[in-house]
């Protein structure tokens, strides 16, 4: 990802207001989890181990170091949540076929149901949420989405 400086202050203006909103967002989706029994980083290391599985053309499971990365945080720190989620049953560490060297976490079929569950809890939760809202607020928030559907792209290449 290169970074350049934009010339154009309206649109670094609009960069601020968008990374703002989107770190009240993030603070929002922790707060949904408040309430299950595992974390938010727990249940974006599973959502993540979801990514990697067997319908995508990689192999099962994803890299921890890719895991630390989209977490934001060091591999030992990433490592603490796998062990957690590992004794819980719902992820398991595999060899990486392509290196020996590596290590790949999937997710288990007891993962795959606390993904379902939560995100069935978050998405009704949600749903009340933007029940409060008018229908001209909801169909500019669903308008909204593919924009960040193409800006998250762009950060994940």
């Amino acid at each position: 990802m290169t970074v350049s400086e934009p010339a154009d202050p309206g649109l670094v203006a609009l960069a601020q207001d968008f990374r703002e909103a989107l770190r009240h967002s993030i603070y929002l989706v922790r707060r949904l989890d408040a309430d299950g029994e595992l974390s938010a980083a727990q249940l974006s290391t599973l959502k993540m181990l979801m990514e990697g599985g067997p319908t995508s053309r990689e192999p099962s499971g994803v890299r921890v170091g890719d895991i630390a990365r989209n977490l934001g945080v060091k591999v030992p720190s990433a490592t603490e949540q796998i062990i957690k989620l590992e004794r819980a049953g719902l992820a398991r560490r595999e060899p990486d076929p392509h290196d020996a060297r590596a290590v790949r976490v999937a997710l288990t079929e007891a993962g795959l149901a606390a993904v379902d569950a939560a995100n069935e809890r978050r998405n009704a939760v949600m749903a009340g949420i933007l029940s409060s809202l008018s229908d001209g607020d909801r169909a500019a928030l669903a308008a909204a989405l593919p924009v960040i559907g193409k800006i998250n792209a762009t950060l994940q290449a």
